[in-house]
């Protein structure tokens, strides 16, 4: 595994492997749409008996995502921070992209992570600033105990004009508790108590450790109050309608949005 290199007076220079030859790409489809959502449920379904599919669709969707609001990948250099195992980081190496994986637990990265991988805090990137064109960072933020601080460093390596791509699941939709959900709402240590009881291991988030609460109207205002960043689009993940909509309604959309995903345009300096 070899780092991109630590900057020295200029920007880091990132390179990747080119993309394999010849690989497949499935047709987007309309995003949101019942059929869509469908798909992902499904996929969901079967996380834990087959990640490799759930987690693969997942990545083909959500670099969909990412074209759809800005440019194709290829030649782009991309940084996929807290990418776990490297799904994402993968999917944008085979669409052309110069991508690498930023993931501060080793545990994370499994078996056999990308070569362009790198054990780093999301907190404190080893990048000058400006290198990436996109950054992403997928399902991340209600894992970090400061995420105004990572959400600047997001910003920090992300090029004028640049996107970043920040999904979170809220505290308060069916699956902020994960792998303890839905009972969360009863208490977490209640639901993580039941987790215990039904499976007979420890559940692996705990609040407040690992697990954080994290707000749609809290995290939506510390957004609009930053200056390095605009909103290009706020809005549910997965919902199959009305997927900006839903995030407009106070209360109601910290129930309903499930995952918020923010479509953020890095501003000038």
């Amino acid at each position: 595994m070899t780092p991109p290199p630590r900057p020295r007076g200029g920007a880091a220079h990132l390179t990747a492997p080119r993309p394999e030859e010849g690989t497949f790409r499935r047709p987007a489809w309309k995003d949101p749409s019942f059929r869509r959502s469908l798909a992902l449920f499904r996929a969901f379904r079967h996380e834990q008996d087959d990640p490799e599919a759930c987690y693969s669709l997942l990545a083909r969707d959500a670099v969909d995502q990412v074209e759809a609001y800005d440019a194709p990948v290829a030649g782009r250099t991309v940084l996929d921070v807290g990418g776990g195992s490297g799904y994402f980081t993968e999917e944008f190496r085979r669409r052309g992209a110069n991508a690498f994986l930023f993931e501060p637990d080793p545990a994370e990265l499994g078996g056999k992570p990308p070569a362009a991988a790198v054990v780093a805090d999301g907190y404190l990137l080893p990048l000058r600033d400006g290198v990436a064109d996109v950054t992403f960072s997928s399902n991340v933020l209600e894992h970090v105990a400061d995420p105004e601080t990572f959400l600047s460093e997001l910003a920090r390596v992300t090029r004028p004009g640049g996107l970043i791509y920040v999904s979170f699941t809220n505290w308060l939709s069916p699956w902020g508790g994960h792998e303890w959900a839905p009972w969360h709402w009863f208490g977490a240590e209640r639901a993580r108590a039941r987790y215990l009881r039904r499976t007979g291991r420890p559940a692996k988030h705990t609040l407040g450790e690992n697990l954080f609460a994290v707000h749609i109207g809290s995290t939506l205002r510390q957004v609009r109050a930053r200056d390095d960043v605009t909103i290009v689009s706020a809005r549910s993940r997965y919902w199959p309608f009305l997927a900006e909509t839903v995030v407009k309604a106070p209360g109601i959309r910290e129930f309903a949005t499930w995952n918020l995903l923010l479509i953020l345009r890095r501003c000038p300096p």
